[in-house]
């Protein structure tokens, strides 16, 4: 009978602390700027080290496009996310998503690009043409660039085809006379398309994307997240997963640091899907 009451005892204190492992799955999403496949490739590595490290357990997530990332963002349905630093400035107020890491030693610019072969080598030759562009708030690649264009007033007809991979291969095929992006989905793609674009034009540089964490998230988990995050900084044996992300590193972040894009007032001139 003790030893029965010792069990009981020791069972029912072992279910009254929460673990890591028992709780529902985390989900991390990444803003859809390439196929789903690809993006998989290249972030399960880093989920999977950070579910290793802290003992959570963590699924990757993404969306069929932009404009539905940001519908489950403003729904907060994401427990992680890494999102771009417009999306960071508007879903930071609402719902509350908290910054927690960015890349280190990098700035996100926005790129114009065109066909070598297409004979423009001047914005100004944009002018009432047609020019490709992931999603409306896509930050650099499209809000950024199309800025640019208007404050020089040549006036283009956008066209949106949901990631930044489409605008690349739809430039190279001479769909478009030009397309959006950004440095680190340019140099992501295959090298025969990448070799046939001449980069226009670039931008000055901003803080990059965010990964934030729900409003919710216990703030126990946030530091055992952001400690894995800081801790492959370091790991050599782990290089090859931010060589696979084309990332430097990261480094630990706050609000503020995102003042640079709340500074362009940029809600007058795209917004999210909401």
């Amino acid at each position: 009978m003790k030893a029965f009451r010792a069990f009981f005892v020791a069972w029912c204190f072992s279910i009254a602390i929460p673990t890591f492992s028992l709780a529902k799955p985390l989900t991390f999403a990444v803003v859809p700027q390439q196929s789903p496949k690809k993006m998989a490739e290249k972030w399960q590595p880093l989920i999977h080290y950070i579910a290793q490290y802290t003992g959570l357990d963590i699924e990757f997530r993404t969306a069929k496009d932009i404009p539905t990332f940001e519908e489950n963002l403003v729904n907060g349905e994401y427990d992680i996310a890494y999102m771009n630093p417009y999306h960071y400035t508007v879903f930071s107020a609402n719902p509350g998503y908290q910054a927690l890491v960015r890349e280190s030693d990098k700035s996100i610019k926005g790129l114009i690009v065109v066909n070598k072969s297409s004979g423009i080598t001047s914005i100004e030759q944009l002018n009432g043409m047609e020019m490709v562009f992931p999603a409306p708030a896509a930050f650099a690649a499209t809000i950024i660039t199309s800025a640019h264009l208007k404050a020089n007033s040549v006036t283009i007809i956008p066209r949106y085809v949901n990631s930044h991979d489409s605008v690349y291969f739809a430039v190279h095929q001479d769909f478009f006379n030009a397309g959006g992006g950004i440095y680190r989905t340019l140099k992501s793609i295959p090298s025969d398309v990448r070799e046939d674009l001449h980069i226009l034009w670039e931008s000055k540089g901003f803080t990059p994307h965010a990964i934030a964490t729900h409003p919710a998230m216990a703030d126990v988990k946030r530091q055992a997240i952001l400690k894995a995050f800081l801790a492959i900084n370091n790991d050599s044996g782990e290089s090859y997963i931010l060589d696979g992300l084309n990332f430097n590193g990261f480094v630990a972040s706050e609000d503020g640091d995102w003042d640079d894009v709340r500074a362009l007032g940029i809600a007058s001139i795209s917004r999210p899907h909401m």
